[in-house]
């Protein structure tokens, strides 16, 4: 139940989510990407890898993150549990802005923007309406939580 129908949602310390990363990606890698992706809709978030190239190693990073589908486009919240600090896999998408999205049914290229006005507001009210702990995040991050559009696109991944 969403934090907007009166419940108050609690985030567990940063350790809990750096654990259940890890585990949500070992699962995925140890089945060889049967476990780990589902698909999004109007009614749930959907979970999706995203492929980055780091800024400053070059080397390949991935990541699992909560989805909503947008268009043909994907959103997803650069939270980062409520840290201060962006995630790393935002910072390489703001440098090299390619990237590669595995979902259920295939992989993707896709380049990544940050929504804005008008449409993050919306968006934002549609993960929270999902995921009512995007509320308490944005309440300790202490900066603006971005909303990030992965968009589709017959370009590779950034090298």
């Amino acid at each position: 139940m969403s934090a907007s129908r009166g419940r108050r949602t609690t985030v567990p310390p940063r350790f809990v989510f750096r654990a259940l990363w890890a585990l949500h990606r070992a699962g995925y890698a140890i089945t060889g990407g049967r476990l780990g992706l589902r698909t999004g809709g109007d009614q749930r978030v959907g979970t999706l890898r995203l492929r980055t190239t780091g800024r400053r190693s070059g080397r390949e990073r991935a990541v699992m993150l909560n989805y909503l589908p947008v268009g043909e486009a994907y959103a997803v919240v650069a939270s980062n549990a409520g840290a201060s600090e962006p995630p790393a896999w935002w910072r390489n998408l703001q440098a090299r802005p390619r990237a590669m999205v595995d979902l259920p049914s295939r992989s993707l290229p896709v380049r990544a923007r940050e929504a804005d006005g008008h449409e993050r507001e919306l968006l934002w009210r549609r993960f929270v309406e999902q995921t009512a702990a995007y509320e308490q995040y944005a309440a300790t991050a202490e900066r603006v939580i971005p909303i990030v559009i992965l968009e589709p696109t017959d370009e590779e991944a950034d090298a």
